[in-house]
Order: structure tokens, then C-alpha cells, then sequence
């Protein structure tokens, strides 16, 4: 692990506790240069610059860049220069491949050194989208992120020079925002390209976001056929990417799901 910011100390204490997910149910403790979770040691860094960390004395061989800071080829190869094979950018990216679990996944050539996961809202919109558009075909369609708070807002009413509307207060206000889920999903499915637009709105929940696609099809269908063939996705080639349910749930009973998409058939 590398967080310039915080000490191992620091680490063990938010490993322990989180307001969403709750205590961590294992064992933990600290040194200066590790963390140890259930006795396996984890080595711990602390550098700004990628390219000062010393993942090769770990034989480190794939790194998970989620800082939202190196989001281009050549920012995130600074990893590679520390014997790092791999960078996977848990964000979108201007220039890197970009790959989404059950959707284009398989198109992964091992020439690839760094690539871009996208992001959690394409996560959940590209299996959906995918599954309609190979039974039904999709004409267009417009998408809308109903989504929990971030990192990046503001618990009171503060500067945003980059969104005038994102700088107010998160836990008082339904913030309307921008969002390239949409067009993201056009890279990941090209035949979608351009035929798919988006909105989002922050909403003050700590967790879980939900996408509600509203398209037109090349083949009529019924929301009874669009159903079936999303199950029949969740239990076959989706199966653990995309779920399915027609319990009358809500957002946080979905805390903790590893899916990528969860299909909440009876809102329908």
C-alpha cells in the first residue's frame, strides 16, 4: 500500500472502524513500515511520486492506481519503473484501454501494460446496457445516477471553481452534476457509441447508487422479456458481475455487494 498522507497507525484505526461497513471483524496491528491483517503482514509506503516507490522490494508485479491523481499512460507507468508489470487505473482515462468485467473483458492483449477499470457508474451501466443491446438492440438511450456522496464534496457550502453546484453542502441538498458514464460505456461497447447520454444527481446517502436507463429499442419488447433476459445474464455468462433481484429492497441493503450491477427487477 502506498498513502503518503496517513501513518500505519493511522491506517490500522480506519481498517478498524468505518461508519459504513461497519468494525472489522479481524485481527489487527502495526509497525512503522507495515500493517498486519490477520497476521499477513502488509508492507506500507509513503511517497507522492510513483516512481519513488519501492514496489520491487516487495516484488510487486501489479499495482492498483486509485489515487485519482495518474489517470493517463504515461503518468501511471511511473509504477513500471520499479519492476511493476501491470497498472490498473480504477478510473477513466484519456489514452489507457479500457475494460469493464463482462463486457469487454476478453479483448485484454497481454501488450496492455496499463489499463483503466472506468468507473463504478460505467461498471454498472455497461453489463445492463450490454445485455438489452445484444437480445434487443438499443436506438438510444439516456441514463440518470441517482448517487451516494463522495470524497470530493463538501459537508458545508464551500468553493468549487470547477462546479459552482458541487460546492455546496452534501448532506443538505440534491446536487445535480455531469457525468461521462455514458459516453464511457460508447468505448467499452462501440456499436453503442454516441447513442447513449447521461445525468447524475448527488444525493446525501453515505453508500450505494443506483442508474436508472431509460432506452429505445431496435426489437419491441416487453419489461417481462427484458427481465428474463437479464436473470438469464445474472445466472449464466454475468454470473457474479450482474445480479438480479425482485425483492422489494433499497439502497442500503446493497452495502457490501461485490456485484458490479444489481438489477432491481420490481422497480421497473
Amino acid at each position: 500500500i502506498n498513502d503518503p498522507f496517513i501513518s500505519t497507525t493511522y491506517m490500522e484505526y480506519m481498517l478498524e472502524y468505518d461508519t459504513v461497513h461497519g468494525k472489522f471483524g479481524g485481527s489487527l496491528s502495526h509497525d512503522e513500515k507495515h500493517i498486519f491483517v490477520n497476521g499477513k503482514p502488509i508492507r506500507v509506503f509513503n511517497e507522492m511520486n510513483p516512481e519513488n516507490i519501492k514496489w520491487g522490494e516487495e516484488q510487486v508485479q501489479y499495482v492498483v492506481e486509485s489515487t485519482g491523481a495518474f489517470k493517463t499512460i504515461e503518468t501511471a507507468s511511473a509504477h513500471m519503473k520499479n519492476g511493476v508489470e501491470k497498472v490498473v487505473i480504477s478510473a477513466p482515462s484519456s489514452d489507457a484501454p479500457m475494460f469493464v468485467m463482462g463486457v469487454n473483458h476478453e479483448l485484454y492483449e497481454k501488450n496492455m501494460h496499463v489499463v483503466s477499470n472506468a468507473s463504478c457508474t460505467t461498471n454498472c451501466l455497461a453489463p445492463l446496457a450490454k445485455v438489452v443491446n445484444d437480445k434487443f438492440g438499443i436506438k438510444e438511450g439516456l441514463m440518470t445516477t441517482v448517487h451516494a456522496v463522495t470524497a470530493t464534496q463538501k459537508t458545508v457550502d464551500g468553493p468549487s471553481k470547477k462546479d459552482w453546484r458541487g460546492g455546496r453542502g452534501a448532506c443538505f441538498n440534491i446536487i445535480p452534476s455531469s457525468t461521462g458514464a455514458a459516453k464511457a460505456v460508447g468505448k467499452v461497447i462501440p456499436s453503442l457509441n454516441g447513442k447513449l447520454t447521461g445525468m447524475s444527481f448527488r444525493v446525501p446517502t453515505a453508500d450505494v447508487s443506483v442508474v436508472d436507463l431509460t432506452a429505445r429499442l431496435v426489437n419491441p419488447a416487453s419489461y417481462d422479456e427484458i427481465k428474463a433476459a437479464i436473470k438469464s445474464a445474472s445466472e449464466n455468462e454475468m454470473k457474479g458481475i450482474l445480479g438480479y433481484t425482485e425483492k422489494a429492497v433499497v439502497s442500503s441493503d446493497f452495502i457490501g455487494d461485490s456485484h458490479s450491477s444489481i438489477f432491481d427487477a420490481s422497480a421497473g
